[in-house]
């Protein structure tokens, strides 16, 4: 099994690119999706969230503007909550990788691959990346995000010039669809090249 990490800063598009690879038959694990899983209704993590972070749950499991407010801004905070959070999303990659044991393939898609050190865990990385006022421009309209707040994400990201320079591949998206599907099968060839997908 070879193991790709997929990252990219956000609104660089690797949702889209994720969602690529799942079309072609090669399975993602989502690590915001299992986050959202672990911190929904009657998830995981959720008690320990309320117990170090009181008021940031409900009975919807986490609120995560509430939960951002409480820790984007404190480094302390934040390593408290990836504390929580970390070892429960790698219980449950253990567990899609033996699911996904007989897969040649498989895709990581990790938005802080190389900030958590993810990028050991892996043998090659992938990053979705995009022109840096095609960013802004998506995530901007996002509800409920400004440019403070964007430029607070962003300064807990790596830059791109710098994931790109450690990655082995880089996707863009700021091309017509067709062509970061096209990236996207060669990344795949690259990596497997008998699977003939």
């Amino acid at each position: 099994m070879i193991r790709l990490g997929l990252t990219g800063s956000i609104g660089m598009g690797k949702s889209t690119v994720a969602a690529m690879f799942a079309d072609a038959g090669v399975p993602v694990f989502d690590a915001d999706a299992a986050v959202h899983r672990l911190q929904g209704p009657a998830g995981r993590v959720v008690a320990a969230i309320e117990a170090r972070f009181p008021g940031t749950t409900g009975a919807k499991g986490v609120n995560r503007t509430a939960l951002s407010e409480a820790v984007l801004a404190d480094d302390a905070a934040m390593r408290a909550l990836e504390a929580i959070v970390h070892p429960a999303v790698g219980q449950e990659r253990a567990a899609f990788v033996i699911a996904h044991a007989d897969a040649p393939l498989v895709v990581f898609d990790v938005p802080l691959l190389f900030e958590t050190g993810g990028d050991r865990a892996v043998d090659a990385v992938a990053v979705v990346s995009a022109a840096t006022a095609v960013q802004r421009a998506r995530v901007l309209e996002r509800p409920g995000m400004t440019p403070a707040r964007l430029d607070a994400i962003l300064a807990r990201q790596l830059p791109d010039a710098e994931k790109r320079a450690r990655a082995r591949f880089t996707i863009l998206t700021d091309v017509a669809l067709d062509e970061t599907r096209a990236a996207v099968a060669r990344v795949i060839a690259c990596l497997c090249p008998g699977e003939g997908r």
